[in-house]
């Protein structure tokens, strides 16, 4: 069976099966647009090796994703799309990086820090609960945001397409009645790979603050990679209990980042759906 993936953007859904990567907007006359976009870089020895495909494929997403924002808001609002130059692209990234860095590691670890805990598991614990706390606070306060509520309305429209599609079924019925919660969301990657950082960060000796900072951006990627395998097993074996409780928050978090699709929603995802099998088939016909 095929496993589908991909995310929500601006009015619309990127889709793709592993090799074809499909673009499906909303354009401002109403219709839908769907493109295909390239694939970008691939390292197929890598994407084979474990606890070392995890952080290439994060790495691969965040570059398509990218990728797909940008090229969904120049169909969605032509007009408003920014004309970026490379330079401005990079600034844009950098600023993203800082403020990640600056909100979700830095900080946590100095509020931790001012409490008198010297245990090195007990301070882990207490720096990664106050990191999920801000990260749900930040998810909950921008999807009070009418745009952010939107792409959440199309990230439901994805996952209810991908579910319809595993059930045998592409169709705009099958679709509507299906749960805007799947288990392979990002959103679980997220939030599994903050408790996993728990885990490892834990295995650090506490130092200074720069020395703790160095050594949580130095191990992102060892994190990435075992999170990547918890969740890949955990699609293959859907009913091991022991999974559940590091499954279960993602889930519960995927409550904030979807919502409830309406019809045309529905149909800007199926497009996609129905381009990314087509090219699928072609390719297997070929």
């Amino acid at each position: 069976m095929t496993r589908l993936g991909g995310q929500a953007v601006i009015e619309g859904v990127m889709l793709t099966d592993g090799q074809h990567t499909v673009l499906a907007v909303r354009t401002p006359q109403g219709g839908i647009q769907v493109e295909p976009l390239q694939a970008g870089a691939r390292f197929p020895r890598l994407e084979r090796v474990p606890f070392v495909r995890g952080p290439v494929k994060l790495y691969q997403l965040l570059v398509q994703g990218w990728a797909a924002l940008q090229r969904s808001a120049a169909i969605a609002y032509p007009e408003e799309a920014p004309k970026e130059s490379g330079w401005e692209l990079w600034l844009m990234i950098g600023l993203l990086f800082v403020v990640v860095v600056g909100g979700f590691m830095v900080l946590p670890m100095y509020l931790a820090s001012l409490l008198p805990v010297r245990q090195r598991v007990l301070y882990s614990l207490i720096e990664g609960g106050i990191r999920v706390v801000l990260f749900v606070l930040y998810i909950a306060a921008i999807s009070l945001l009418r745009d952010v509520r939107r792409v959440f309305q199309y990230h439901g429209a994805e996952h209810k397409v991908v579910h319809a599609f595993e059930e045998g079924e592409g169709s705009l019925e099958r679709a509507r009645g299906q749960s805007p919660v799947h288990p392979r969301c990002g959103s679980s990657f997220v939030l599994l790979f903050l408790v996993v950082a728990v885990l490892v960060f834990s295995l650090v000796p506490t130092g200074s603050l720069a020395l703790r900072l160095a050594s949580r951006i130095v191990l992102i990627p060892v994190v990435a990679g075992v999170t990547y395998e918890i969740l890949q097993y955990a699609g293959r074996h859907p009913r091991a209990w022991w999974l559940r409780p590091l499954v279960f928050p993602g889930l519960l978090l995927q409550r904030l980042t979807t919502r409830e699709p309406s019809t045309d929603q529905l149909e800007v995802a199926l497009a996609a759906l129905h381009q990314v099998v087509a090219e699928r088939n072609l390719s297997t016909s070929s």
